[in-house]
């Protein structure tokens, strides 16, 4: 959900596809944060947070694209 927040307008794609968009880009985040050093800190890991929001908001915005040619 923070992936379609971030992006302005209404974004014609359905719950199903945020919540599988957002499970991907959790996974590549994690994937990509531990990749640079960046996933395992004593706090919180803001860092990877932002890594995976970016992710989910690219996702989604792709999406939009292929959907809305159609």
């Amino acid at each position: 959900m923070l992936g379609r927040l971030v992006l302005s307008g209404r974004q014609h794609i359905g719950t199903l596809w945020t919540i599988l968009i957002g499970i991907a880009a959790a996974f590549l985040g994690t994937t990509i944060a531990a990749g640079l050093g960046v996933a395992d800190s004593e706090s919180v890991d803001r860092i990877e947070w932002l890594i995976q929001i970016g992710l989910a908001v690219v996702g989604v915005a792709a999406l939009e694209r292929v959907k809305s040619r159609r």
